[in-house]
């Protein structure tokens, strides 16, 4: 299914990378702690532990593509400082672990980055400078319109809170 094509007219959304994500959402939301090897739907199995119950995984982390060009979305944040008032560096990325999905889709995603990785945001010029051998949750969200996107990556189920 191509970008605005295949969609069923009158349907509850027609946005078919909303609709992914939120199965994301329901599927991590059930984690409490089969053609393709890597894909949106053997990563969901993964997650929901389908494939080898009490796995531990609870993130299935997705790249997603802007509408128009199809480039891969960065988003960018920083973490709250020490003290009140004070910003840590900014970091940026192209992997995410979905947070929540509302009915207007609109998407809360936290940004997820090897917990070893020293690189600053601007070093990151494609999903493929991703150091990936680590994710972790880094508690920094950003809010995105999932309406501006067309194409969306799920990689493989992993735990990142670990």
């Amino acid at each position: 299914m191509g970008c605005g094509h295949g969609r069923v007219e009158g349907a509850a959304t027609d946005n078919c990378v909303c609709e992914i994500l939120r199965d994301i959402v329901d599927a991590q939301n059930d984690v409490i702690e089969n053609c393709c090897e890597t894909s949106c739907e053997q990563s969901i199995n993964d997650l929901l532990g389908e494939t080898d119950p009490g796995n531990g995984l609870d993130t299935v982390p997705v790249i997603l593509y802007c509408a128009g060009d199809c480039k891969p979305f960065k988003g960018f944040g920083a973490r709250r400082g020490r003290e009140l008032g004070e910003m840590g560096d900014i970091k940026g990325s192209f992997i995410f672990r979905v947070k929540t999905v509302t009915d207007d889709c609109c998407a809360v995603l936290e940004l997820l980055l090897d917990r070893d990785d020293r690189d600053d945001c601007h070093e990151l010029k494609s999903p493929c400078d991703h150091d990936t051998g680590n994710l972790q949750n880094t508690g920094i969200c950003i809010t995105v319109d999932l309406n501006c996107f067309c194409h969306v990556t799920c990689l493989p189920a992993i735990n990142v809170f670990n």
